[in-house]
């Protein structure tokens, strides 16, 4: 199984619709950089629902090596240069992050990607959910950014709507 490595934003959100363990049952262990680490840390101190990643077992913390990427990047936040720049390194890995501009880099980058949706639908696939259109309205309320065609597609794709 390739390296995979997340992003803050689809550990917050899986966090916040009880669903985190999802990662571990898809995917194993996950690889998180440190500045994703540093951004969930401020969003508790923030008052903001998040885990402690680095307490968990099947979580593993990693430096990038080369940050020649990160200054390049600007309109992204640390977390998501960070995950970019380990996918560089780390031939075949797939990251999760939710980020448009930041998908659009990892394609441009020729990384193999997904985000908390595809997480959601590989999951139900894989039959550890039965039905993803209440996690989008809990994702929804909790501000995350979904356009109503995006919503339509996830869930044809996960069969709830013909």
């Amino acid at each position: 199984m390739p390296e995979v490595i997340c992003n803050t934003s689809p550990i917050q959100y899986l966090h916040q619709t009880d669903l985190l363990q999802v990662l571990e049952e898809l995917y194993g262990q996950i690889t998180i950089p440190e500045g994703v680490v540093t951004e969930l840390d401020a969003g508790r101190a923030m008052g903001i629902d998040l885990p402690v990643v680095t307490s968990l077992s099947w979580v593993n913390v990693k430096r990038v090596r080369g940050a020649k990427l990160l200054g390049i990047v600007s309109s992204l936040g640390p977390g998501e240069k960070e995950v970019l720049a380990l996918g560089l390194e780390t031939p075949g890995a797939l990251v999760i992050l939710d980020d448009l501009q930041a998908r659009r880099y990892s394609s441009y980058l020729g990384l193999k990607f997904t985000g908390t949706l595809g997480v959601l639908l590989k999951a139900k696939q894989r039959g550890r959910l039965s039905v993803i259109a209440p996690i989008l309205d809990r994702l929804e309320a909790l501000q995350f950014r979904l356009d109503p065609e995006t919503r339509k597609a996830t869930l044809q794709l996960a069969k709830e709507m013909s």
